[in-house]
């Protein structure tokens, strides 16, 4: 689960939306979200999942009925499929970077000829298919010998690699004064706006969709505390973003850049903070083809969890057939990432549509599904697994009352505002 949280919604994305979106007041109203809604949420995911032992759309036909849990599981699906494919551009360009790096090095000079190769090149298509098929290799090699496999080797890189930019970072002329001046949060701007984009985060970040959750839920063991492990990937994925930001937002703030100027932020940054710190020239490289590997972890969740979900419900299906399901969906995903590939500009509104919007509104229908279409006492018997009855009925109330209400006010007020706007 961390290998799905963790990745570069950590460190792409995070940084530009805090400087869309209130600075360091996103930063705050990020964690209480991350706590109070996306770790409770990710719990009713992963019950949903375990207690129908299905994937999403057999999960939501048996919480909604066939009409409307086809309808539910399909909007959670089409969230997924096509985050999938503007992602794997984004990884596309990291490993881009990688070799740019290794062959040019990052400098003052070169960067000029990076910034001009970099989404423009139609090497990154090439690169993008292949990520995707690398992804769908892992997937067929199952469970334990491939994702969790992939996790044991991949995930320690990112921390390594984000602590000592995070050192370097820090160690740039007045980059702690000028960090420290930002996070003085301003309020005032933190209007519906910034709650939408904070919580859009949060379901981005950690796979909110009421898909990857439900998936990843049916494999979990019955004696697995749900609560517990959604805790704990919620912790995890939110310290990765402060590290994220720790290292990208004082660079931003050095080198005078724009924190506000979008999907591109990351790959105007880290380059010219390789330029500058030592072993730049082959450490740069490195740390970026590691990220990239870690980031495919989420693309690996999005594969197999659309996959199985057709394969739960296809005609003589089964997870027998879900190898088949697999090239069908991976195939699909090559062919809309290419015009989205030529046109790197729509990553930024397909972000907001699918990555915010309909992550949270599948997260919101998968807390709903567990919390009243399974009803109360499945969704105790999930949650309760490693607490205490108090503390059971304690979760299971939030998450029928509390989490449903903020996430469809939390949408509401965004949607109205943008329509008065």
């Amino acid at each position: 689960m961390a290998g799905l949280a963790v990745g570069l919604g950590n460190v792409w994305r995070f940084p530009y939306m805090m400087g869309q979106n209130g600075g360091s007041a996103f930063l705050l109203v990020y964690a209480v979200f991350m706590l109070a809604l996306a770790a409770p949420a990710l719990a009713a995911e992963f019950s949903l999942g375990r207690a129908t032992g299905a994937g999403p759309l057999a999960a939501f036909r048996a919480a909604f009925g066939p009409r409307m849990g086809l309808l539910a599981g399909g909007l959670g699906l089409l969230a997924a499929f096509m985050a999938t494919c503007y992602y794997s551009i984004v990884i596309a360009n990291v490993f881009y970077s990688a070799g740019f790096g290794a062959v040019a090095g990052f400098s003052e000079e070169s960067l000029p000829a990076y910034a001009a190769g970099l989404g423009r090149d139609g090497l990154q298509l090439l690169i993008a298919l292949g990520v995707l098929l690398a992804c769908a290799l892992v997937v067929r090699r199952g469970l334990r010998r491939g994702i969790e496999a992939a996790n044991t080797l991949l995930m320690p890189l990112f921390g390594l690699a984000a602590v000592y930019l995070v050192v370097v970072a820090l160690s740039l002329d007045g980059a702690v004064d000028r960090l420290l001046e930002f996070l003085r949060p301003d309020f005032s701007r933190a209007g519906p706006g910034t709650w939408f984009a904070a919580m859009g985060q949060a379901c981005f970040s950690v796979g909110l969709s009421g898909t990857l959750g439900v998936m990843y839920g049916s494999y979990l063991a019955k004696d697995t505390p749900v609560a517990g492990t959604a805790g704990a990937t919620c912790l995890v994925d939110l310290g990765a973003a402060l590290l994220g930001a720790l290292f990208v937002v004082p660079a931003v703030l050095v080198f005078s850049l724009d924190l506000a100027a979008g999907p591109g932020l990351l790959f105007d940054t880290v380059p010219r903070l390789f330029a500058v710190m030592p072993g730049g020239r082959w450490l740069g490289p490195l740390f970026l083809a590691g990220w990239g590997l870690v980031a495919m972890l989420t693309l690996v969740a999005a594969l197999d969890t659309v996959s199985g979900a057709l394969a739960d419900v296809a005609p003589r299906g089964g997870r027998g057939e879900r190898g088949a399901w697999l090239w069908i969906v991976t195939g699909a995903a090559m062919l809309v990432m290419l015009p989205i590939g030529l046109n790197p500009h729509w990553i930024g509104v397909l972000d907001l549509v699918f990555g915010s919007g309909l992550f949270m509104l599948g997260a919101l229908l998968a807390v709903l599904a567990v919390g009243w279409g399974l009803g109360k006492a499945v969704l105790l018997a999930q949650v309760g697994v490693g607490l205490g009855p108090r503390a059971a009925a304690a979760v299971a109330a939030w998450l029928r009352w509390v989490v449903p209400a903020a996430l469809g006010a939390i949408l509401f007020g965004f949607l109205f505002s943008t329509l008065i706007a």
